[in-house]
């Protein structure tokens, strides 16, 4: 089934969110949920954080959600009491997801495959989905609902592509491992964990190779994307929309939070840690064990937790070194 548009004027999310208009003509049509930079007219977004009121300001959207004492000028407002939870119901009206093509088959009728495919048993291949030339799908594999593979791609033993993933051409991907499952995303409504919408999807590179029991998160709205050539070892996670660059090695047990940005041949080494929403400058390394938890500039090298640039490190950890028998001394008097 392909994706279902909707649309609701500003009155209908007025009136389904219990909140008042500003500044809005209630017949005006919202197609799409967009974030603030990318909004366009028929868009709505969201305010949850004052400090951001300028760049709402900026916005081209249509409508913003905003609590009643948040000044946005004679910007379009809809006054809600919690923005973020309004944005989240409104990813849900406006971009509902379909429900799966299941076939009696496993390729379903509708797909494409490419000359000299290989499609093992137990592999499915969902509705609408393309694969490339000399493809290989390995015994349980499964491939969602339009998907794109290009050329040369090969998926081992229990690889699961959720619906709407594109990979480019001679992608690997090990066993087990999962692309664009849902996104960490959930804000708290009256004491409850209420799920926010991830209805995104992933994009991968040309020879990109991912290790085994790897999950890349689709986006919330937008892509997650890893860029050509990117090498992903065992056991890392990718979080939504996070924008990883050209030929970047991420080592086994990394995690990387949520909209995370990464430029091109960035090091992460093993059981690294990345905030959500930083940017981590090209030719970067990060060493093993560390946490990054702001962002980083073109080529820094750096260690720890919190990460710190390596030399600084290494002298803070040799003082701390000396720390007993400086107590010791001390103590002596």
């Amino acid at each position: 089934m392909s994706r279902t548009v909707m649309t609701l004027t500003a009155q209908d999310l007025a009136e389904r969110l219990g909140g008042s208009l500003e500044h809005c003509p209630p017949d005006r049509i919202i197609s799409e949920v967009k974030p603030l930079e990318e909004a366009r007219a028929g868009s709505v977004s969201f305010l949850a954080n004052p400090k951001y009121a300028t760049k709402a300001k900026e916005s081209a959207a249509g409508l913003i959600f905003a609590e009643a004492t948040v000044d946005l000028g004679d910007h379009p407002v809809l006054r809600v009491k919690h923005p973020y939870w309004a944005f989240a119901q409104a990813i849900g009206w406006l971009h509902p997801e379909p429900d799966p093509e299941w076939s009696a088959t496993p390729v379903h009728p509708s797909a494409v495959v490419g000359e000299g495919c290989r499609i093992a048993p137990g592999a499915t291949v969902g509705g609408r989905t393309v694969l490339g030339k000399d493809c290989v799908l390995h015994p349980g594999v499964h491939i969602g609902d339009d998907c794109v593979l290009g050329d040369g791609c090969e998926l081992f033993s229990g690889v699961v592509l959720y619906r709407r993933t594109r990979l480019g051409n001679r992608v690997t991907i090990h066993a087990n491992s999962v692309v664009g499952s849902d996104g960490y995303g959930y804000v708290l409504v009256e004491g409850r964990h209420a799920k926010i919408p991830q209805v995104g999807w992933v994009e991968i590179g040309d020879d990109v190779e991912v290790g085994a029991c790897v999950t890349i998160d689709r986006g919330v709205l937008g892509p997650t994307r890893i860029g050509l050539g990117t090498k992903i070892d065992n056991q890392v996670q990718v979080g939504h929309n996070v924008q990883v660059g050209k030929h970047c090695l991420l080592v086994s047990q990394t995690g990387i939070s949520g909209s995370t940005k990464l430029g091109d041949y960035v090091t992460l080494a093993g059981k690294v840690g990345v905030v959500g929403h930083i940017e981590i400058g090209s030719r970067s390394v990060v060493g093993g064990n560390s946490v990054v938890a702001k962002s980083l500039p073109e080529g820094s090298f750096v260690t720890g937790f919190p990460a710190r640039p390596h030399r600084e490190w290494t002298e803070a950890q040799a003082a701390l070194n000396r720390l007993p028998r400086l107590m010791k001394q001390l103590r002596k008097g």
